[in-house]
């Protein structure tokens, strides 16, 4: 049977070259209503694949500015998570200001906003409202709980979905000795909730394309975390007696490592590597459900032979044995990896004094350029810049706007 197709389907042509890099998001302006981490990385994600982000702030800038640590006077947490977008500063409070975000807002592709749930209807600044005179705006909403429902207004931060979402406790059920949840100090709900949310903008953008109609998006964090615990929502569904089998980290002569021989060929190389040939015939090891039975025996064994070699050698003798198997690094070894290097993984960003190095995203596109962007605005550094490019703003509407404290305080007489 041939299953090769006589004729090839027609695709779109590209009209970049092989080697012209382009910026796939380019011409695609996005106003940016978040603070804090999960509105500004999903936003970041846009402006990394070329789109005008223009991050309105209130006259005191988002709280992460201030946070350490600093290169040149800016927080490169606050950096990490805003480069490469244009920072505007307009007072909501003010009906001004609001009047010049409405007006903003009508020229965008892409809303993003992070507010609780009907914060933005209270501004006039909400998808219905908008999308009756822009019929292809795509609006994008970040919450901790959705839009609507019972917990829709409650407030959320990423601890706190991380506890509400059983993420917490499943990890305490995994551990040997559980005496209380872990501390949080990664914020995993941020982070998911801005992948799941540049994920849904990119489709969003590509029905637009189709359609011709824009749409509202509807991120729930907690949604996003639940999404994360693949086994653990089954299990909750269909409880088991039969504890599940995690990986542990094995002892090695100056420290841990993690061994991951998952399928019968990891395991029957990671025998010959530790010098037990018998474990390949062994009945305790011979299927899935006899190694899990047996799974703190196996570990007892693999330890016997880690702990006698530094972590470094482990790790090297079993990759190269084809046994997956790293040991711990810190951040920073992480890093200096040569891996890192080689996919270019970091871009510096921030001034050409003090520059510092940023994550850029894990994908990478052959013909297109998505990396970061070295602007690390400065608080209101656009203000003017925007408010002339976009609305014709001219120098005397600007004075009157800063008389009326739209930008902040207001002037003074001398």
């Amino acid at each position: 049977m041939n299953l090769i197709p006589t004729q090839m389907p027609t695709m779109p042509q590209s009209t970049a070259t092989p080697t012209q890099a382009h910026d796939p998001l380019k011409g695609i302006r996005v106003v940016d209503f978040t603070i804090v981490m999960s509105g500004p990385l999903c936003t970041r994600a846009l402006a990394d694949a070329g789109a005008d982000v223009i991050k309105i702030e209130p006259p005191a800038g988002d709280m992460v500015r201030n946070r350490p640590p600093t290169r040149s006077g800016i927080s490169t947490y606050f950096g990490s998570m805003n480069c490469g977008k244009r920072s505007i500063v307009l007072d909501l409070s003010t009906p001004d200001g609001r009047e010049i975000a409405l007006a903003l807002a009508l020229q965008a592709d892409v809303i993003v906003e992070n507010f609780r749930p009907g914060v933005m209807k209270r501004l006039g600044l909400d998808y219905e409202t908008l999308a009756k005179s822009r019929p292809g705006l795509i609006y994008c909403s970040i919450s901790g709980f959705g839009q609507e429902g019972p917990m829709a207004h409650a407030p959320a931060y990423a601890p706190v979905i991380h506890a509400a979402s059983g993420l917490d406790t499943a990890n305490m059920g995994y551990q040997p000795d559980p005496s209380r949840p872990g501390n949080n100090g990664i914020f995993i709900a941020d982070v998911l909730g801005a992948s799941q949310a540049a994920s849904a903008i990119h489709l969003a953008l590509f029905d637009r394309e189709r359609t011709g109609k824009g749409q509202s998006i509807d991120v729930s964090l907690m949604d996003a975390v639940l999404g994360m615990l693949v086994y653990e929502t089954q299990v909750a569904q269909y409880p088991t007696s039969k504890r599940r089998q995690v990986y542990e980290p094995v002892r090695s002569r100056d420290g841990f490592v993690m061994v991951a021989a998952v399928t019968p060929k990891n395991m029957e190389a990671l025998f010959d590597l530790i010098g037990f040939p018998e474990g390949k015939t062994d009945p305790r090891f011979s299927n899935t459900r006899t190694k899990e039975e047996n799974w703190s025996e196996l570990l007892r064994i693999i330890e016997a032979w880690t702990s006698q070699h530094s972590s470094t050698e482990c790790e090297a003798r079993m990759m190269d044995a084809g046994v997956p198997c790293a040991r711990y690094r810190t951040v920073t070894e992480a890093l200096a990896e040569p891996q890192v290097d080689f996919r270019g993984t970091l871009s510096e960003v921030g001034t050409a004094e003090e520059p510092f190095k940023v994550v850029n995203a894990a994908y990478q596109l052959s013909g297109s350029r998505v990396k970061a962007r070295r602007l690390v605005p400065i608080l209101g550094q656009h203000t003017e810049e925007v408010l002339h490019e976009i609305l014709g703003a001219s120098e005397e509407q600007l004075d009157a706007w800063r008389d009326k404290g739209v930008f902040g305080a207001a002037k003074t007489a001398a």
